[in-house]
Parts: structure tokens; sequence; C-alpha cells
């Protein structure tokens, strides 16, 4: 019998320079993630990482600070459709470019990535709903 998993704890993410405000601003800014002060220690040691989450800790992010390189993974993130409008909206106003839009035919997505080049997803998958709100614009 398979062990039970409880979810994904973190996800590592690269960023140039961790210790810079930029990455810390751009993902609170961005995807509302801040430093875990519980965990805040890791983040001392120059190979440890930064941990950052949403205000209800499913969300975790591990930044590390490395020398960028060509990301092969996208963290997808889900939401319900009302979120969906509310995170196209959001990310507009916050990127320098707008996130990519995508019907994927039995859901829909947005793509952008963050400044170091790691690739995001807000997805959805309450097709219906979001096909009406998104045919009007």
């Amino acid at each position: 019998m398979m062990p039970a998993l409880s979810g994904i704890d973190h996800i590592h993410v690269f960023v140039a320079d961790r210790s810079q405000a930029q990455a810390q601003a751009w993902y609170a800014d961005t995807l509302g993630l801040t430093p875990v002060a519980a965990l805040a220690s890791w983040s001392k040691d120059p190979e440890g990482p930064l941990i950052i989450a949403d205000t209800s800790r499913s969300v975790c992010l591990s930044l590390f600070e490395r020398q960028p390189e060509r990301c092969r993974s996208t963290i997808a993130l889900g939401v319900t459709a009302d979120a969906f409008l509310q995170w196209r909206t959001h990310l507009q106003r916050h990127l320098e470019t707008p996130p990519k839009l995508v019907d994927h035919q039995l859901s829909w997505s947005l793509y952008f990535s963050d400044p170091d080049g790691n690739p995001f997803e807000i997805t959805c998958y309450d097709y219906a709903t979001l096909a009406a709100d998104l045919a009007t614009g």
C-alpha cells in the first residue's frame, strides 16, 4: 500500500539575488507571498532558502539564490472562476507584460514569469463559467 501524501510542502525557485528586495517585493506584490517568520533562520545561510508563503500557507515557495538558468517546469496554481478573473485583472496591473490567456478547451490558464524567468500558471477548470465571462472581454 502506498503511503499517503498530505500535499506539496514547497517548491524550490531559483532567483538571481535573493538578498535584494526585488525578488521579495515581486512575490509579495504579484502573488501575495511573504517570508515565513518561523523559518527565517534558514535564509541566514547563503545556501539556504528564503521561505515565502500566502497567509494560509497553502502555497509555499523556497527562494534559493542561484545563477539564472532556463527553467523546464511551470508552477501552476489552481483557482476558482471568480478568483481567475480577479487574478487576471491583478496581473494585468502588476506585470510589465500582461499574462497570456490560453483556452485549453477543458480549462483556462494565465501564463507569466517572474523577473528571473521562472514560469507560472494560474489555471481554472470551471471552463463553462469562464468561457461566458472571457467571451465578453
